[in-house]
């Protein structure tokens, strides 16, 4: 599929990495189908809209910052998507890059669960958990480097 993306113009996306996600993201719950489009910086990946080509969020895999992540969600959260088995399911995290040259960081606290079967998504939020909307990835790499 002919993709029109924020950072690289149209590009072709194949059809398993066409992702819909029922609810939205917060913030951008009208927006319902994305893809996953890779990015010019691995390990990051582009989350398109396909409904609307100027909105795109950079994503990561929060295991490659933090081996010990974990997204602790409800089982009858997972079945809204489909989800029966952890085999099926690929977890991101949203990254923000400030225009001030702030730290990235990472939401750690909003992952997005994929389910790799079905290509549905859903945003979870971990309420009451260790983690924060704004985890410093460069420092979580440097730390984890240190061991």
């Amino acid at each position: 599929m002919q993709v029109k993306t924020k950072t690289m113009g149209t590009v072709e996306v194949a059809e398993e990495r066409l992702i819909n996600i029922p609810s939205g993201l917060f913030g951008f719950e009208e927006y319902t189908d994305f893809a996953l489009v890779d990015s010019e910086y691995e390990p990051l990946i582009w989350f398109q809209s396909l409904q609307e080509p100027n909105l795109a969020f950079l994503l990561i895999d929060p295991f490659i910052i933090a081996d010990d992540y974990e997204a602790d969600i409800d089982d009858s959260e997972l079945l809204r998507i489909g989800i029966k088995d952890p085999a099926d399911v690929s977890v991101f995290t949203i990254v923000t890059v400030p225009g001030d040259g702030g730290p990235v960081t990472a939401n750690f606290q909003g992952p997005l669960i994929i389910n790799k079967k079905n290509h549905l998504c859903m945003q979870a939020i971990l309420d009451g958990s260790k983690y924060t909307t704004k985890h410093n990835i460069i420092e979580a790499l440097r730390r984890k480097e240190a061991k």
